[in-house]
């Protein structure tokens, strides 16, 4: 499909499940929008912009409203659909980690920013304390790969459908070489919904600040994050910042609404 390496079929078999997910999630979505609209009629005078934004947050990529990061080097880059890379952004300090892959090889994706891959080896040798055996299953991705992987679910799935799981070229996490997805060492459940609920994710769910990775979009919060619940991505942003979101159950981008000061103060 996306991949024409032979090491990257189990991510191609994952990705299969997204109509079944696709499915679960249009209920979800219907659930979050009855309960903004219920919470903005019993308060009428809280229904404003913030609120309209928030029905839109699924499919929200308003092509005049995006900006270019000026500094897509910071650790804590935010990255969305508003949010884009400058064109053909790769960071110069991509490296290895020395941590178990479900693939073979040394393809593009087991690569990871320098400070992150640091976190990520700890991160992963902490969980074996515990007991919990994670693998990677992808990391840094190019914007050309995306742009391939993008444009792959377009065609199968629908340019509306795809933009609720997968970012365009540019807007992708990955392409930061902040961003792992992580599995269980066999793959089973790479990237799929069953990964959800297992004792690695759960580790994960709990464990992973600690190392200064976040569980990029959380449950509940898609209304906000612009994406579906994906329990394996994990983003680094440092232990100071991952432990405030934790500690707060917030998202990278509520992290940073709050931390934008009012103008004239």
């Amino acid at each position: 499909m996306e991949y024409p390496n032979q090491e990257e079929k189990q991510e191609e078999k994952a990705k299969d499940s997204k109509s079944v997910k696709q499915i679960e999630q249009d209920r979800e979505n219907e659930k979050q929008t009855k309960k903004i609209v219920a919470e903005s009629k019993n308060n009428p005078e809280d229904f404003n912009e913030s609120t309209t934004e928030k029905l839109k947050g699924f499919n929200k990529t308003n092509e005049d409203a995006v900006q270019v990061v000026s500094q897509p080097e910071v650790i804590s880059v935010l990255v969305n659909k508003q949010n884009k890379l400058p064109d053909h952004y790769s960071p110069k300090d991509l490296v290895y980690p020395n941590v178990r892959f479900i693939f073979s090889g040394n393809p593009e994706k087991k690569k990871m920013r320098k400070e992150a891959a640091m976190a990520l080896e700890k991160m992963f040798a902490g969980a074996e304390k515990h007991g919990i055996l994670l693998a990677g299953a992808s990391g840094y991705r190019s914007q050309a790969t995306q742009e391939i992987l993008y444009g792959s679910y377009v065609r199968r799935d629908g340019k509306t459908a795809a933009d609720r799981y997968s970012a365009r070229p540019s807007h992708s996490e990955h392409q930061t070489g902040l961003a792992m997805d992580v599995s269980g060492i066999t793959g089973k459940c790479a990237a799929m919904d069953c990964f959800g609920g297992s004792p690695e994710a759960d580790w994960l769910a709990e464990h992973a600040y600690e190392y200064g990775f976040i569980v990029r979009y959380p449950k509940g919060k898609e209304h906000i994050t612009g994406y579906q619940y994906e329990p394996w991505h994990m983003r680094y942003v440092g232990i100071e910042i991952a432990t405030e979101i934790y500690e707060k159950d917030i998202t990278l981008e509520e992290y940073y609404d709050k931390s934008i000061p009012v103008s004239g103060k």
